[in-house]
């Protein structure tokens, strides 16, 4: 499989390029801002974009331009860059996760499950914890649990609530509560919490090494090739919708 990878020089294109040889995949071009190299996609077999979010719309045009499949792990987007790329799906498939790694998917999973299963009574919250260089919050994976939360309990967006501070009042069941945390290494730590009367359930899942996020990707990366232009996740990569 020949890879055009865009955002090489970050983390996780850099775990991408090292383990690539492992899993029987060729990252043919690696591209940058700088040296986007968008002509040389045609010469490849899936694009993975792992960039900034101004860099995801072109080359989500360019891929499409192709006729390549595309593969995005980038976070931080505005709604209209959302908008604006999820206009190619129409012409290209395309598999777009905050987070690629199997048991944080298998984390959306459940998350849904439980929301829908237990009473309004149990209030939930998102905690995330990232390395300090991380420049969006809350992380894409955050914003995935958040919206797993939302689809269980049929809520609106409204519900969702950023941080507290000064006098808030009582907290509304109808509320979920999302905090950031930022500091050091951490690779990625998430906690989803289901605060009930008596009892309380929590969720988590720790990474300690981006192999697992890379590994993942190269995952969705095979699957892609043979799907038909759409929008998918990793919970369709793995089967468990």
């Amino acid at each position: 499989m020949k890879i055009f990878l865009n955002g090489a020089e970050g983390r996780m294109g850099k775990a991408i390029a090292a383990i690539a040889p492992d899993e029987k995949a060729v990252i043919q071009i690696a591209a940058t801002r700088e040296h986007p190299q968008l002509e040389a996609i045609e010469t490849c077999d899936v694009v993975l974009d792992f960039s900034s979010h101004e860099a995801t719309l072109a080359i989500t045009a360019a891929a499409a331009s192709a006729g390549k499949p595309l593969i995005i792990g980038t976070t931080g987007h505005t709604a209209e860059e959302k908008a604006a790329i999820l206009e190619y799906q129409k012409k290209i498939p395309i598999v777009w996760a905050g987070n690629y790694a199997v048991g944080v998917n298998l984390l959306f999973y459940l998350t849904e499950k439980v929301a829908a299963t237990l009473s309004n009574d149990f209030h939930p919250e998102v905690v995330e914890m990232h390395h300090r260089m991380k420049k969006d919050a809350p992380s894409g994976t955050a914003e995935n649990l958040v919206e797993a939360i939302l689809r269980g309990r049929a809520w609106s967006e409204d519900t969702v609530r950023h941080g507290r501070s000064g006098i808030t009042g009582e907290r509304p069941d109808e509320e979920i509560g999302v905090h950031s945390l930022r500091g050091g290494e951490v690779v990625g730590e998430h906690t989803v919490i289901f605060a009930g009367p008596g009892e309380r359930l929590e969720l988590k899942h720790q990474a300690s090494d981006r192999r697992i996020f890379a590994q993942g990707a190269i995952v969705a990366a095979r699957w892609v090739l043979d799907q038909a232009p759409g929008l998918y996740n990793m919970q369709d990569v793995l089967g468990l919708k």
